[in-house]
């Protein structure tokens, strides 16, 4: 391919970027080895000459160069002597050709609505915008400081963890077995600090807390089995319950978590947050734990306990979790790394009876095999080098001073509101005055660069629009009485009666 041919052809296929953080060099390569199995380059033509692509993509002849290199070390290009490269033939072989395309009118007769057998997108579920960084006042819950992440250490375990011998290692199909060294730090330094004492048959890795109670869900519960949840509560459990049974019952919430009622001895299985309870954050005292359990040994139920936040307590002594009182099985612990080192890891586990672990082990090999053992591996050596030990209490001196200051803020400037006692945690879940629709308080916050959460999300019976929630995990303490002070005066514009005084 030679004169204007060429020069259409660069033209219309490569487009570079100095701005982006890829390479010029990396970026051509891409989008020349695509044109190739694209189609888009001919098999009988010679690719333009380095000098020739250098000079219409205004970029160093070398680069040009290099990459025409790597591709042909590839397999892509092969090189003809006095006539430049050429496609491999042999590159493109395999490769299934491009049908034509159905008909657009066909298409739209196939009812997807009907076909599919359960619509998960319907659900009233938590969303949090993917620029929540960007908020000048995000006291959004879930995410976690950049500024705490331990980076150097992280880098130093993900670095070892692709050694030659640990390659070796997690890099074969290990079916649906997990890394021991990492089962091993969650038996001996995770569940210790909760006063869980488990075997490794006991443990299970999962791809965070959520597919634990997935599992779960999908392994205890059906059609004709009655699951009960807290009121308000986690409304994605909520979501993964609705799936497998419609005998869903609501248990109330009081200032010392869920109350267990009489009949609470009606279900099958019955979820808690014990140490805060979600979203209220209060914490279950030990008697009221202790008559849980007698309850589910009684009346002959099991227990999923959620200890999603665990580590966070300021006022006292960590409370030990559900599951080191549970002396008869009752109870499904399950965990997660989310909250202290980052959601994005997606590492949690659930411990259990073996009987339950060895057909969660099953269903899991069903969906995924196994969580990804090089990021296993890379936990297990940040476990077990202490450095997540150094994490928590980092984690602990900052978030007990934002509870404090957040605090102190809501009692300054919203001391009409109804805040409940709390121990810890990383939120505070707040009841305004009577009248508040949240949903209007959200929008004008969001326009005053301020990030809130509704809390009537998190009610499964009736709307209760007055209640929201007020994350500090991921806010500096600068910005926390600013931001509180700047939210408290857009509540009156945001109640029922002083709109309607408004119009009036």
């Amino acid at each position: 391919m030679t004169g204007s041919k060429a020069t259409f052809m660069s033209q219309l296929l490569f487009h570079l970027d100095a701005s982006l953080r890829t390479s010029l060099q990396q970026q051509l390569r891409e989008q020349v080895a695509r044109a190739i199995l694209d189609g888009h380059i001919p098999a009988d033509k010679a690719l333009p000459s380095s000098r020739k692509l250098a000079q219409e993509l205004g970029i160093a002849r070398n680069t040009v160069m290099l990459v025409y290199e790597q591709l042909l070390d590839s397999g892509y290009l092969v090189a003809k002597s006095r006539s430049g490269y050429f496609v491999n033939p042999e590159i493109l072989q395999g490769h299934a050709p491009t049908p034509e395309r159905l008909n657009d009118i066909e298409a739209e007769h196939l009812a997807w609505e009907e076909l599919l057998t359960m619509h998960p997108s319907r659900q009233r579920t938590i969303n949090k915008p993917n620029d929540w960084a960007s908020y000048d006042y995000p006291f959004i819950y879930g995410q976690t400081d950049p500024e705490l992440f331990p980076t150097q250490h992280w880098r130093e375990c993900s670095r070892d963890s692709m050694s030659v011998p640990a390659i070796r290692s997690w890099s074969v199909d290990h079916l649906n077995d997990d890394d021991p060294l990492l089962i091993n730090q969650v038996r001996t330094r995770l569940l210790p600090r909760r006063g869980v004492w488990a075997s490794s048959e006991e443990i299970l890795v999962t791809v965070g807390a959520q597919q634990a109670l997935w599992i779960v869900a999908m392994l205890l519960l059906k059609q004709g089995r009655r699951f009960g949840i807290e009121n308000p509560g986690y409304v994605d459990m909520y979501n993964i319950a609705s799936i497998f049974t419609k005998d869903i019952l609501l248990l109330p919430v009081d200032e010392q978590g869920m109350r267990p009622e009489p009949r609470v001895s009606a279900c099958d299985l019955v979820y808690v947050t014990p140490s805060h309870q979600s979203p209220t954050t209060v914490t279950m005292p030990l008697s009221r734990r202790r008559q849980l359990l007698d309850m589910a040994e009684l009346d002959n139920f099991l227990i999923v306990e959620d200890d999603y936040e665990s580590e966070t307590n300021y006022l006292d002594n960590p409370t030990p979790a559900l599951k080191s009182l549970d002396k008869h099985h009752r109870v499904i612990y399950v965990g997660s790394l989310s909250k202290t080192l980052a959601p994005g890891l997606r590492v949690g586990y659930m411990v259990g009876h073996p009987a339950l672990i060895r057909e969660a082990r099953a269903l899991r090999r069903l969906m995924l095999r196994h969580p990804p053992t090089n990021n296993q591996h890379a936990v297990a050596l940040f476990l077990d080098r202490g450095y997540h030990d150094a994490l928590l209490r980092q984690i602990h001196r900052v978030y007990h001073r934002r509870w404090q200051c957040m605090g102190e803020a809501l009692a300054r400037h919203m001391p009409h509101s109804t805040i409940p006692s709390a121990y810890g945690g990383a939120s505070y879940w707040v009841k305004g005055p009577a009248g508040l629709d949240c949903d209007a308080l959200r929008e004008l916050a969001r326009q005053e660069s301020i990030l809130i959460e509704r809390g009537g999300l998190h009610f499964f019976d009736e709307p209760h629009s007055e209640y929201f929630r007020l994350g500090f995990s991921a806010i500096p303490e600068s910005r926390i009485e600013p931001g509180i002070e700047r939210l408290a005066r857009l509540i009156p514009q945001a109640t029922r009666d002083h709109r309607k005084a408004g119009s009036s």
